[in-house]
């Protein structure tokens, strides 16, 4: 198998759900979670400015950046990092169905707002 690129993931370090789903990846993905760097949204505020992402929009969105600069975000981004784990491929596939794609898009932004309207955090 070919050396995975790199990708920096920018999630919320705060949240328990996102940081336990963090380890879960790195230890599913095994030797390719090696070729992904994790950055805390709140820690890395002015690196995301800098690529011309908000980081309030960083904390409603997954946004994973691949080697050459292109910054991915929602779906596309989970769909990025899953198929990089064997497992968890068949599921990438279908998350990014045309029709089920939206349909998820909507469920996940509406989990994200609750999550964070829960903890005081809605930008």
């Amino acid at each position: 198998m070919s050396e995975l690129p790199p990708l920096k993931v920018y999630y919320d370090g705060i949240c328990p759900g996102c940081r336990k789903d963090r380890v879960r990846y790195e230890r599913w993905a095994g030797e390719a979670g090696d070729r992904v760097a994790w950055c805390d949204v709140t820690e890395h505020q002015a690196m995301l400015r800098e690529k011309g992402v908000d980081p309030q929009a960083a904390l409603l969105s997954l946004h994973v950046e691949e080697e050459g600069g292109c910054i991915v975000e929602g779906i596309d981004a989970y769909i990025l990092l899953m198929r990089r784990v064997p497992r968890l491929k068949p599921l990438a596939s279908l998350i990014g169905l045309p029709g089920l794609k939206p349909l998820l898009r909507r469920l996940y932004d509406a989990w994200v707002r609750r999550r964070l309207a829960r903890q005081g955090r809605l930008p």
